[in-house]
Order: C-alpha cells, then structure tokens, then sequence
C-alpha cells in the first residue's frame, strides 16, 4: 500500500493565502498585502512565501506586478481553469480537441443569439471590425481578434461555466490557432464565416447562429486533418 502524500509547506501556504482572499472579502483587482507582510504573518521565510505565491500566480489567482505588489487576479473565481503545462498539441489530441468545441461552441451561439442584447452586440461588432483591420497579414493581431470573438459569443450565451471551458479551450491551443490561419490561408473566408454567425446572432436567429458556428468548427477542422495527412516534404 502506497503511502499518502503529506501536505507541504508550500501547499499550506497556498491554502491560507486562498483563506486569506476568500475570508478578507477581496476582489479580482484588490491590492494584497506585501511579501514581507505576508511572511510575518505566516512566520514562514520569503523565499517559502514566493513558491506559494508562484503557484497561485500560475492558476491566475493572483498577480504579481514588478514595483507595485500584489494582487488578487482575474481567475480566483474561475471554476475550470486551463492547464498552465500544456504542452503543443499534436495529431489526434488536438482532433479531439477541436471535436470538443464543435460540440460546445454552436449550442452557445445559439443561446448567445436569444440572449445578446444592445451592448453585448455592439461589442462583438466591434471585435470583427477589429480583426477587419487586420487581414492583410497581421496574423497576431487578426488571431487575438478573432479568438476574443469566440471568447465573446461564448461569454453572452449566460452560462460562466461554458464560458470558461471555451476560454480554457482556446488557451491550450493558442498556438495552433494561430498555425491554422495561416496553413487556412484564406483570412477574408474565415472572417466571412464569423461575419454570418454575427449577422445571426443580431438576428435572433438562433437555429442559423448555431448552424454557421457548426459549420466554421467543422470547416476548421477540416484544414486541421488535411494538414495532418499530407505526406512531409
């Protein structure tokens, strides 16, 4: 019978910086006390303290700026979280990957077009007008464009749980994404499939939005297998 892990030190630091965000009432944004603070009140040394706090930094649970402190970061509240080791993906994990979106991302357009009101639907108009600027061979920007365009539809569909799984999605292939737009090489065509799927969300119409999101996974997809199927040169 194996024996069981103890808890390091580390570990318990992490658990009381946890308790001390969550039991402090602190905010995405709240400045935390500072690392010598911190270390008296844990009684533990700096160099113990910053392990902790480089594990909490890793999930996003904090943020550490250079010359101003500490602060309680955007994903402290975050229920699914991608995982900060991931490493490239390749071959058939990243299919499945995609297959995950396919199933995933249409249904939420389909929610985010009954649901995306004013505001909400100046934002993404805004975002696709961003990536139109960037379709002559500005592939980082046109790539964050887009990504945030996801993100966005996602986000308006009202359920924060499949937000963060679409957000933690297209985190760990961040880089293929942007491999794919340009083995695609066709930025106007796939531009043009995001602009119908906001035309359908403006619309309403929640059927064509979750068809034509369907329909752009599918077709990336595509690119993605003939690309692993083509002989090396």
């Amino acid at each position: 019978m194996s024996e069981v892990a103890r808890p390091t030190l580390s570990d318990a630091l992490t658990e009381r910086m946890l308790e001390l965000i969550r039991t402090g009432g602190h905010r995405p944004g709240d400045r935390l006390p500072s690392t010598r603070e911190l270390s008296q009140r844990f009684a533990v040394t700096t160099p113990t303290l910053r392990e902790a706090l480089r594990r909490l930094e890793a999930t996003g649970a904090i943020e550490m700026r250079h010359g101003s402190g500490i602060y309680v970061g955007s994903a402290i509240e975050r229920i699914v979280l991608p995982n900060p080791n991931m490493r490239e993906m390749r071959g058939a994990q990243l299919l499945e990957l995609l297959d995950a979106r396919i199933v995933i991302e249409p249904p939420l357009a389909a929610m985010a077009a009954r649901r995306a009101r004013g505001d909400d639907l100046a934002e993404l108009e805004r975002v696709l007008g961003e990536a139109a600027t960037h379709l002559r061979g500005e592939d980082a920007e046109l790539h964050e464009a887009n990504m945030t365009f996801h993100r966005a539809t996602a986000r308006l569909a009202g359920n924060s749980v499949l937000h963060e799984v679409v957000d933690s999605l297209l985190t760990v292939h961040g880089a293929e994404q942007r491999e794919i737009l340009q083995i695609f090489d066709d930025r106007r065509r796939d531009h043009d499939e995001h602009h119908t799927i906001l035309q359908a969300i403006v619309a309403g119409d929640a059927g064509a939005a979750e068809e034509r999101m369907r329909a752009h996974l599918v077709d990336v997809k595509t690119v993605i297998e003939q690309r692993l199927h083509q002989p090396p040169k």
